[in-house]
Order: structure tokens, then C-alpha cells, then sequence
């Protein structure tokens, strides 16, 4: 496996500025998630990476060695897409068999066979070996788009929403088993996701990409409790943020124009009331949904609470986020 620099990477489509200058590092075995509005150059990255587009400016290395000059095939990494791109007409075995064949690869038989068994194995599609593509469900079939990846060993794996287009279940399932590949690997993974969830629970960091530009870079814990911006801010956290006036509670630091609460970051039975618009019973905790002084604001509460919508609850803000009338943060210290 390898680490991925960019160093102020440009890429234009026209008249649009799909990435400004971004640098960044993807550490040699990490598990790296973009995230982003659409538009903000996640895919974008993936494919200079890839080597699919050019930049117009900046440099990108892989494993220390600039790839400029080397073709996609060349720089040795696998890229999953969000559709399954898989050749209906052969079998399992062949479709995952198929990049190995490559002239570049020269795989021998009992190579490819030994590493068919083995992602098959991972992925649990070994009984599927057999079947054609079009016989597969679309997590059996998102399985095998995986392993196609995962057969070749690349020295990076990039991933384009891989598990966008599944239904919850099987999403939850392929989210814990794609974190287990990678660490079992010790393989470097970039994925591009819009799931906060799967940020949360696979990334080891998170870049956010806004306009073209990275934002912020760190362990998602980082970009949680300590965001550098209201986009920062809102890309990670279920509940979303409460990004209100920053005078909503009272007089505010000079020079904030917004405040952020996160859930815990609003103390209840205690200050100013606020009335319950909204309970939603989510087994382990229960969400509120509030409005305060013509202000909505949702947090969470206790699974077994008994407060109902139209009660009167009392709330203050504790050690909120500052921003600035541009959406950057201030006053860093809480």
C-alpha cells in the first residue's frame, strides 16, 4: 500500500472550478472519507488520482513517486463506483478473474484462482462463484464490484459511494465489513460518501471538500468537536448542527454572528423555555424537536422520557460553537 499526496491540485471544467488548490495527504493505510455537497470535488479527486482527468495545476504522488507521467493502469489502483459496472454476460468468478487478466498483470491461473477464493471468501459470495451477474441481487452484485477491486491488491483503493444505491440493511452489513477488509489489509482507502454515518464509523479522517477547496482534514472526532467552519460544522452529527442568531440566547461575543449547538451541547432543565413541537422515539434515545423564540432547534433526551409535544422544557446553550458573519469559526477556545 502507499500514501497519496496532492499538493495544490487545480482542475477546471470550463469556466467552473471544480477544485482550487487543494493539498492534502491520504496517510499510507488509512481509511480517508470525503465529504462534501454535491459539486464540492469528491469525485473529482478520485478520478485525478485515478488518473481518468488531469489537473491543470499542482502535483499528486502515490507512494512518493509522481504519476504525472504513468497512465491509470500504470499507477496501480482500483476504483469502485456507485453503479456496479459489472459484465452481465460473464459469471462471478469471471468478472472478479477479469481485471487479473490484464496484459499488465499477467496473473497466472493458480495466482488468480487463489485470490478469487479468497475475496470471495471475505465478501461471503464463494456459493455465487458460478452465477451469472444478472442472476445477483444489488447488494450480491455492489459484493462483487467490490472484490473485482480487491482482487488486484492495489497499492490504493478509491471509492465512489459505493454503497449509496443499497437498501439500510445491507448497507450497515457492507459498512463493517469493508472496515474490517481495510484494516485487515492494512490497505489505503479514499471513499467518497454523502452517509455521515459512514464517515463517522469507517474513517480513520475526513476531508471536507466545500467549492473546490478543502475545508477541513482530520479524525472525525476532530471535525466534530472542533469544527473550523459552519460547513465543517454540518457535515458531520445526527441530529445536524443548530446553527441559530448568535443573540438568540442573549448578548454574544463581539464580532459572532452565528452559533452552532450540537445536541449535547444544548442543557436541559435549565434557563429560558422552550416548547416541545415533536418527539420521535429512536429506541435508544429519543429526538426533540423544539422551537425557542420562532427558532427551531432539535436535541435528544432520554430513550424513556415522558415529555410530550406542547410541554414547556427549559434549555440553555453550553460551551456553543462561535462563527462569523462569513460561516468561519471563532473564538476557538469554547
Amino acid at each position: 500500500m502507499a500514501e497519496v499526496t496532492l499538493h495544490n491540485i487545480t482542475k477546471r471544467f470550463g469556466a467552473t472550478t471544480a477544485l482550487d488548490g487543494v493539498s492534502m495527504t491520504v496517510p499510507d493505510g488509512s481509511f480517508v472519507v470525503l465529504l462534501g455537497p454535491t459539486g464540492a470535488g469528491k469525485t473529482t479527486t478520485l478520478r485525478l488520482i485515478s488518473g481518468l482527468d488531469r489537473p491543470e495545476s499542482g502535483e499528486i504522488a502515490i507512494g512518493g513517486r509522481p504519476v504525472a507521467d504513468l497512465t491509470p493502469a500504470q499507477r496501480n489502483v482500483a476504483m469502485v463506483f456507485q453503479q456496479y459496472s459489472l459484465y452481465p454476460h460473464m459469471t462471478v468468478r469471471e468478472n472478479l478473474a477479469f481485471p487479473l487478466k490484464s496484459p499488465i498483470l499477467r496473473t497466472p491461473a493458480d495466482e488468480i484462482d487463489r485470490r478469487i477464493g479468497r475475496v470471495a471468501e471475505m465478501l461471503q459470495i464463494s456459493h455465487k462463484l458460478d452465477n451469472k451477474a444478472t442472476a445477483l441481487s444489488g447488494g450480491e452484485m455492489q459484493r462483487v464490484s467490490i472484490g473485482r477491486a480487491l482482487v488486484r491488491d492495489p497499492q490504493v483503493f478509491l471509492m465512489d459511494e459505493p454503497l449509496s444505491s443499497l437498501d439500510a440493511k445491507l448497507r450497515s452489513d457492507l459498512r463493517v465489513e469493508l472496515k474490517s477488509i481495510q484494516q485487515e489489509a492494512r490497505a489505503t482507502f479514499l471513499y467518497v460518501t454523502h452517509d455521515q454515518v459512514e464517515a463517522m464509523t469507517m474513517a480513520s479522517h475526513v476531508g471536507v471538500l466545500e467549492k473546490g477547496r478543502l475545508v477541513q482534514f482530520g479524525t472525525p472526532r476532530e471535525v466534530y468537536e472542533d469544527p473550523v467552519s459552519i460547513h465543517a460544522a454540518g457535515r458531520l452529527g445526527l441530529p445536524r448542527i443548530n446553527i441559530v442568531p448568535a443573540d438568540l440566547f442573549g448578548p454574544a461575543p463581539e464580532g459572532v454572528e452565528w452559533i452552532g449547538l450540537r445536541p449535547e451541547q444544548i442543557r436541559q432543565g435549565e434557563g429560558p423555555q422552550a416548547e416541545v413541537v415533536r418527539v420521535e422515539h429512536l429506541g435508544d434515545q429519543t429526538r426533540l424537536h423544539l422551537s425557542f423564540r420562532n427558532h427551531d432547534l432539535v436535541t435528544v433526551t432520554d430513550a424513556h422520557t415522558e415529555l410530550r409535544a406542547g410541554q414547556m422544557l427549559s434549555i440553555r446553550p453550553e460551551n456553543p460553537f462561535y462563527f462569523d458573519a462569513s460561516g468561519a469559526r471563532t473564538h476557538r477556545g469554547r
